[in-house]
């Protein structure tokens, strides 16, 4: 089911849930409403209707019903992550002085999660969303397309986004990795991430970084997976097991700096020569690595800039004189640290 062909800015109204269920608008009213005497086929068909097309509800009463409020619905994946914060912290710092106020939602990397936060934020009519990632449930993206206010998808740019979107290449930040770690004489290399089923760009600088390898005729050699989040001890554990199960890797990619600096500590405990025997990367250059007895090679971000980027959208100052419609690609640089062979 589509949009009725209207004004891509132009929130959905009870009218259209009505023409696409084919009941009136007072028993479309009923059912979102959950009052009344509704038969059960009539309740989802509307419901049916209504979640194919994206229509939220209006919490807005009265008066007030046909305005915004003053709020930015910010949604992202997890809070534990260093990098989210930073991230929050471009945005806040960007809408200060223009009497928007960003409202958090945390998904914890949960697509089913992210319709749930979407449809409630929507439902106070926000005067815009910025949100993680390019990929949603074919639900969430209907009422990111028909919410008839600025989108900012962020993080991301391999893919199609809804509205703006304001990030980086994943896919070309593995590959420049990899071409990094073979250019230093590493050969045996291995990955360890941590939610790639969920985490769609960590599993696109996999892909990359994959893509990066094939080109100098190698491939990984192992891999150490796991489903929690981002952690130190999780990262000690995760080098532990994927060294002596595979004792010939001279590399270790980690997906994240958290586990990357686990794995690091865990080397170091153990009389490791890093980056000697063992180089070892991690990804996004957050502060924590300033505290490491060594410095964890990674790669920067673009973290608060990219807040801050989405959040002037948000405000209606363009980059490209157009309102809408924008893609932001910001360039990630490699950080060497003190984990990579010098070349």
């Amino acid at each position: 089911m589509t949009r009725p062909p209207t004004d891509p800015r132009r929130p959905l109204t009870l009218r259209d849930v009505s023409e696409a269920s084919g009941v009136s608008e007072m028993t479309v009213s009923r059912v979102l409403r959950n009052r009344g005497d509704v038969s059960d086929s009539t309740r989802e068909k509307v419901l049916g209707a209504a979640k194919a097309l994206g229509y939220v509800p209006n919490k807005i009463a009265g008066a007030l019903a046909s305005q915004r409020v003053n709020l930015v619905g910010v949604i992202i994946p997890s809070l534990s992550n260093l990098v989210f914060p930073e991230v929050l912290s471009g945005i806040s710092a960007e809408l200060e002085d223009t009497g928007l106020q960003p409202v958090v939602g945390v998904t914890n990397y949960s697509p089913q999660k992210e319709e749930a936060v979407l449809y409630e934020m929507l439902s106070w009519r926000p005067s815009g969303v910025i949100i993680a990632g390019l990929e949603h449930t074919d639900s969430a993206r209907a009422m990111l397309e028909n919410a008839g206010i600025p989108i900012v998808e962020i993080m991301d740019v391999d893919g199609s986004g809804v509205d703006s979107v304001v990030g980086i290449s994943h896919r070309r930040a593995g590959l420049h990795m990899a071409e990094a770690i073979v250019a230093a004489g590493y050969r045996h290399i291995g990955f360890l991430g941590t939610k790639m089923p969920e985490d769609h760009r960590a599993r696109k600088r996999l892909e990359g970084f994959k893509e990066g390898l094939a080109a100098a005729g190698l491939q990984l050699e192992d891999e150490e997976f796991y489903s929690g989040g981002s952690a130190l001890l999780k990262g000690r554990e995760m080098t532990e097991a994927i060294l002596k199960r595979s004792p010939n890797l001279d590399f270790l990619y980690y997906s994240n700096d958290m586990i990357g600096a686990g794995g690091l500590l865990w080397c170091l405990d153990n009389g490791i020569d890093v980056p000697g025997r063992v180089g070892l990367a991690g990804f996004n250059g957050v502060d924590l690595l300033d505290g490491l007895p060594r410095r964890l090679a990674t790669m920067d971000a673009c973290r608060r800039e990219i807040g801050r980027k989405a959040a002037e959208i948000i405000a209606g100052r363009p980059h490209s004189g157009l309102i809408g419609g924008e893609v932001i690609e910001l360039e990630p640089t490699l950080q060497r640290g003190d984990t990579i062979r010098s070349a």
